[in-house]
């Protein structure tokens, strides 16, 4: 009884670890990009219950971060952003149902995803410092704090933080404080993309997105999911992945939503603070689901108040999990390609690190070249 209590609170305070990655982009593409506040939440909150119901654990649902960060800076249309979602499902749900997906994984050495698994977390503990240096007395007590919580089970460490932390931000900053929300029954409207969206999605949204969803949210997920849950994640593999993400973005395109990935970082981030099933991540859902009926356009507001200072330590243990978790690497060659693709990920992006890494693999071990 005991047990299974500590795993519901796990699974309440695991729910929120993945903050420091959603929050962001979300907040940025619905402020800056423009996009319905009430498609986007309401979509990413379906698949989050849909993820959480078929995986049984905490699969995470997380914006696509380069197409996030297109919309931001070149300013891609509603429906530009729904035909390179169309696109991406489109080419995810081929690579399910031809079982490419499985081929590719079978082709690929854990020496290479794991170089792309500690690039991004890297990636993910400096953007956590980033985002702490926004207000680094905050940001620090608050990271010292989940350094001792994290250390017992028995403390929801990410639900005090969020909690505590934007209490604190809001005593320190009473401008924060005369926040309006208006409150009703509101939908998504549905999105309509043309023939001309296609060019634009596809060369600005599509293209460069593509390879950092087959490397993170399928090939790197799948492995860090068997190192995380062993058994309890016999059905996170490649293929299953490839198909939930395309139906996922086919069915949220027309709905209004954003485009939809599983990110390796969102399911260390769920592990870490606590969650173990599926629970966790239907919690989230269906916190987002009302939270989209309920308040609509305003619901943004709610989320902003969340600070930087509190993202940033959940990104910065999320990041450093995802690099402690890399197991396997039992010779010479797998740790010389590791240390490769762990540099050109970063330096460059984890699609480079990964075209590298699978001939340099090839190579070394043939003995043609000796590191």
């Amino acid at each position: 009884m005991n047990n299974k209590l500590n795993h519901i609170k796990g699974d309440i305070a695991g729910s929120i670890g993945d903050l420091g990655t959603f929050l962001p982009y979300i907040i940025g593409v619905i402020t800056i990009g423009g996009m319905d506040a009430t498609a986007v939440l309401f979509t990413f909150g379906l698949m989050y219950i849909f993820t959480g119901y078929f995986y049984r654990i905490p699969v995470p649902v997380q914006p696509m971060k380069v197409i996030g960060a297109v919309v931001l800076v070149s300013g891609l249309s509603t429906g530009e952003i729904a035909a390179s979602g169309i696109l991406m499902g489109l080419a995810l749900l081929l690579l399910a149902l031809t079982g490419l997906a499985d081929k590719l994984a079978l082709l690929t050495p854990k020496s290479v995803t794991a170089g792309i698994q500690a690039a991004l977390g890297i990636s993910l503990a400096l953007l956590g410092i980033k985002f702490i240096n926004a207000e680094p007395l905050l940001g620090i007590a608050i990271v010292l704090l989940m350094f001792f919580l994290l250390g017992n089970p028995r403390v929801p460490a990410a639900l005090l933080v969020v909690l505590g932390g934007t209490l604190i931000s809001l005593i320190i900053h009473p401008e924060l404080r005369g926040l309006t929300l208006n409150f009703g029954l509101n939908w998504p409207q549905l999105v309509y993309p043309q023939w001309q969206d296609f060019y634009r999605g596809f060369t600005l949204g599509f293209l460069p997105q593509f390879p950092l969803t087959l490397t993170n949210s399928i090939l790197v997920t799948a492995a860090l999911a068997k190192e995380l849950y062993s058994d309890k994640a016999i059905k996170v593999n490649e293929k299953n992945l490839c198909f939930t993400l395309g139906v996922g973005n086919l069915l949220s395109m027309p709905l209004g939503g954003f485009l939809i990935c599983h990110g390796s970082g969102g399911l260390a981030a769920h592990h870490r603070f606590g969650a173990r099933t599926g629970l966790s991540v239907i919690i989230m859902g269906v916190f987002l689901v009302l939270t989209a009926i309920v308040l609509g356009p305003s619901s943004v507001k709610l989320l902003e108040l969340v600070p930087q200072a509190v993202l940033g330590p959940l990104l910065f243990y999320s990041g450093i999990d995802l690099v402690v978790n890399i197991k396997g690497l039992d010779s010479r060659n797998n740790i010389y390609t590791f240390v490769v693709v762990l540099i050109i990920s970063i330096a460059v992006n984890p699609a480079i690190g990964f075209l590298v890494g699978l001939p340099l693999i090839y190579i070394l071990n043939k003995g043609l070249v000796k590191p």
